[in-house]
C-alpha cells in the first residue's frame, strides 16, 4: 500500500516523462561494513503499482548486500532535475520475473547481452524524494 503523496507524485506527469527519459541511474546498497555500495545502473518504474525493476548479475556485490538487507536507494539526475526513491528490493532469479525485468530494460534502454547469472531486482517504492514531482 503507497501512502496517498506517493500516490500523487506517481501520476504526476513531469515525474513519469522523467523516469521514462533515458537516463542511468546510480543505486545504493548498505554494504556488509555499514557503509553505501553506489553503483550505475538502468532501472525502469512501474508507475501503477509503485514498483521499479532491474537487471544484474547474480554474483554482484549489490545482489550480496541487498540479500542481507534489501534497503535500497535509486537516484536519477539531468542537469539540475533529480528525483531519489527509496524503498526495499526483492532479488528474484525465478525465469519469469528475470524476463520481466529484461522486457522493462530493454523498452527503456536497449536489449541487453545475455548473461545466464542475471537475476532481478523488484523494488518496492516507499519514498520519493527530489524536485521532479
Amino acid at each position: 500500500m503507497t501512502s496517498p503523496d506517493l500516490d500523487i507524485v506517481l501520476a504526476s506527469r513531469d515525474f513519469r516523462a522523467f523516469w521514462s527519459e533515458r537516463h542511468l541511474c546510480t543505486v545504493s546498497s548498505v554494504s556488509r561494513r555499514g557503509g553505501l555500495h553506489v553503483v550505475p545502473m538502468g532501472v525502469v518504474v512501474d508507475f501503477d503499482t509503485a514498483t521499479a525493476w532491474a537487471i544484474t548479475s547474480g554474483t554482484s556485490v549489490k545482489v550480496r548486500n541487498l540479500r542481507e538487507d534489501p534497503t535500497i536507494a535509486i537516484c536519477q539526475v539531468d542537469g539540475r532535475h533529480w528525483s531519489t526513491l527509496q524503498g526495499t528490493a526483492e532479488v528474484r532469479s525465478d525465469p519469469d520475473a528475470v524476463e520481466e525485468a529484461v522486457r522493462r530494460y530493454a523498452a527503456r534502454y536497449r536489449q541487453p547481452r545475455p548473461n545466464p547469472a542475471r537475476v532481478a531486482l523488484r523494488i518496492a517504492i516507499g519514498t520519493v524524494l527530489g524536485n521532479v514531482r
